[in-house]
């Protein structure tokens, strides 16, 4: 603990020193052992306890230095086989064993700002990714896990959402996400965005 700490403490500097007020860290998905690569060795540990445990020593020590730090993928991308840049994933776990082992780690953690997973949660809502869910993130990320910090969408850009980016960002922001991500960087697409999103 003590080694990740002074870790944070270095590279806190390093931000700093070049303007950087949020780190988007930590990664708090429970690993398994079909978790898909794009998660890999983002994640802390296979199990929740310790995902939890690094995740509130990460969001205190950057705490501690005045930097913001974003958990994600909140409810959980663990559970996921599939790469969300690429395509849509989809979780057929129950909600009582999602509650024990992916949601686990975000419960009670003190940052201010989250981001959300593109995953289809079946057995939570049929049709919505948990950033276009308002099911997902009034009952599952505000009540169930507690976050009442800014809850930003992962990347609009990404192959899981299946609508166009003005869509997928109305969609994002009516399902109960405070600001939109877009990660692409096609500036006509920016400027589109910030014209037509209100």
């Amino acid at each position: 603990v003590r080694y990740y700490k002074d870790y944070i403490d270095s590279l806190s500097k390093f931000l700093k020193k070049i303007g950087v007020n949020i780190n988007t860290v930590p990664v708090l998905d429970v690993l398994r052992n079909n978790t898909s690569k794009v998660i890999g060795s983002r994640s802390f540990s296979n199990d929740p306890k310790i995902v939890k445990k690094l995740g509130i020593i990460c969001v205190r020590q950057y705490k501690k230095n005045k930097l913001g730090t974003v958990i994600k993928h909140i409810p959980g991308h663990g559970c996921s086989l599939e790469d969300s840049h690429f395509k849509t994933p989809k979780v057929y776990l129950k909600n009582e064993v999602l509650n024990k082992v992916d949601f686990l780690p975000f419960k009670g953690n003190s940052s201010k700002f989250a981001m959300t997973a593109h995953i289809l949660y079946k057995q939570i809502d049929k049709k919505n990714v948990a950033t276009l869910s308002k099911k997902i993130i009034s009952k599952i990320i505000r009540n169930k896990i507690g976050f009442k910090g800014i809850l930003i969408s992962d990347d609009i850009s990404m192959k899981a959402l299946k609508y166009n980016l003005i869509t997928n960002a109305k969609k994002s922001l009516s399902a109960g996400c405070n600001i939109v991500l877009y990660c692409a960087g096609n500036i006509k697409d920016s400027f589109k965005i910030i014209k037509e999103v209100p």
